[in-house]
């Protein structure tokens, strides 16, 4: 069988450790971008892989740097999700995404105030994810969002929202 042909089926429990930020301005509306590899409409916070022996914050704070330009410095975190919340990838991409070796990520999510400008907003970076960026208000990012990320995202809505409606 060539590798063409070759379907993979992931060991259930396989998932990739990320984290991803809830990114607030002056405002509490939250940052989403539009990923640069997809076609189609597909919004998302910033978010990514935690690099062996990282630690989860240093790995978000590193993340939002490399998609966004945006410093640990102008980010002030508020809160972190009460666990580690997942999502599963849909079967036709389960077998592409990392040689697929995942079945899904498993994420930790953190809360901040963005207390820099807007002009420190700079997605030409190294490795640019992304085309477009804006700020929305929290209740419609999962709306935005890609269909299978929804219920996570839905997830990340429901645990931050009362923390934001208090700020």
């Amino acid at each position: 069988m060539n590798a063409s042909n070759k379907t993979h089926t992931p060991r259930p429990g396989q998932y990739r450790l990320g984290v991803g930020m809830v990114l607030l301005n002056a405002n509490n509306n939250v940052f989403v971008a539009q990923r640069i590899d997809n076609p189609g409409p597909a919004w998302q916070m910033p978010q990514g892989g935690i690099d062996k022996g990282e630690d989860p914050l240093a790995a978000v704070y590193r993340e939002l740097e490399e998609e966004t330009s945006i410093a640990s410095a102008a980010v002030d975190l508020l809160a972190s999700s009460k666990d580690w919340l997942s999502y599963d990838f849909p079967s036709d991409l389960a077998g592409k995404l990392w040689g697929g070796a995942f079945v899904g990520q498993k994420q930790m999510w953190y809360l901040a105030r963005f207390v820099g400008q807007d002009q420190d907003i700079n997605l030409e970076t190294d490795h640019p994810e992304f085309s477009a960026w804006q700020w929305v208000p929290f209740e419609k990012v999962p709306s935005l969002i890609v269909p299978f990320k929804r219920p996570l995202y839905d997830l990340i809505y429901s645990e931050f929202a009362p923390l934001v409606a208090d700020l």
